[in-house]
């Protein structure tokens, strides 16, 4: 039987924001194995941090990290701006971008990383991190983009410090890697930053998003009650146009309104390999309350 120390019931405590009593308890239970104890306390509902992880998380921040050729970028959620403020989830957020540079883009393997200085892993450290600020948290996505010889650059858009905002967004870029490569690459981040490119080319396109515009522009054309023959060429120029508003590579260039993406790259001898843009919160269902009726109901009004 493991000595439970009050050491140990401390910090899982503080771990969990479970009472005294339980975590000893817990402890007893799991002998004294700190996981199985955090795990005990969840199954019984005794865990802070196991109540609030249903609540939505839709907040947080995005952050950045980067290495010669490399470049990473996670999200991680909150459930209020005002923890994004937090120095201590400023300081998570900066130390697991930093280990994705070695984990990759399996969100899994990055929560099973070690996190540094704690004996713990990343998974742990936000229950943790849940415990001691008292909100829900979680790692939603990360990623990876590696150009050995060439740039891996990052854009965050309206940062609150280096490397940590609500918009971020990742480049690799093939090609000599010197300073006017690197230059270009936060240019091109910016661009995506501002103009939401869905594929980086024609080639790329998702093919059942292109069938569904064509459906659409063909019916629109249609109503025109022109000839099937202008109704195509109608249609030919639409999907132009849509490429122009989708594809990277098609658009036109943001820094000086005229240029397209592909003709400022290819003047500068490189090649986009791929780029990623992570909006904060984006896809996830945000939960809608009320405030005035919640105040009425619980005054029984």
């Amino acid at each position: 039987m493991a000595e439970i120390t009050a050491a140990l019931v401390k910090d899982l405590r503080e771990t969990t924001g479970a009472g005294m009593m339980d975590c000893k308890k817990a402890l007893v239970e799991s002998d004294g194995d700190i996981q199985g104890a955090i795990d005990w306390l969840r199954k019984k509902g005794l865990s802070a941090a196991a109540k609030k992880s249903g609540r939505v998380a839709s907040e947080g921040l995005v952050g950045v990290a980067m290495a010669p050729g490399k470049v990473a970028m996670v999200e991680i959620n909150a459930e209020t701006d005002f923890v994004a403020r937090n120095e201590a989830f400023q300081a998570f957020v900066e130390t697991v971008a930093k280990l994705a540079l070695e984990t990759g883009e399996d969100v899994e393997a990055l929560k099973a990383a070690a996190y540094p200085g704690t004996g713990r892993s990343v998974a742990e450290e936000i229950v943790h991190l849940v415990a001691t600020i008292g909100e829900n948290m979680t790692v939603r996505r990360v990623a990876v983009i590696e150009v050995p010889g060439g740039v891996a650059a990052a854009y965050i858009h309206g940062a609150l410090k280096p490397g940590l905002g609500k918009i971020g967004v990742i480049v690799g870029l093939s090609g000599k890697a010197d300073e006017a490569i690197e230059t270009l690459g936060r240019q091109i981040g910016m661009h995506v930053a501002a103009t939401r490119p869905e594929a980086l080319s024609i080639a790329e396109v998702d093919p059942a998003t292109l069938e569904r515009e064509k459906n659409v522009l063909s019916d629109q054309a249609r109503a025109s009650g022109k000839p099937e023959a202008i109704i195509e060429k109608m249609v030919e120029g639409r999907v132009k146009k849509f490429y122009e508003d989708v594809v990277l590579l098609e658009q036109v260039w943001v820094h000086d309104g005229e240029s397209k993406v592909k003709a400022v790259v290819e003047k500068a001898g490189a090649k986009i390999t791929r780029f990623v843009r992570f909006h904060l919160g984006e896809g996830i269902e945000k939960e809608v309350t009320d405030f005035a009726a919640e105040v009425a109901a619980a005054a029984g009004v």
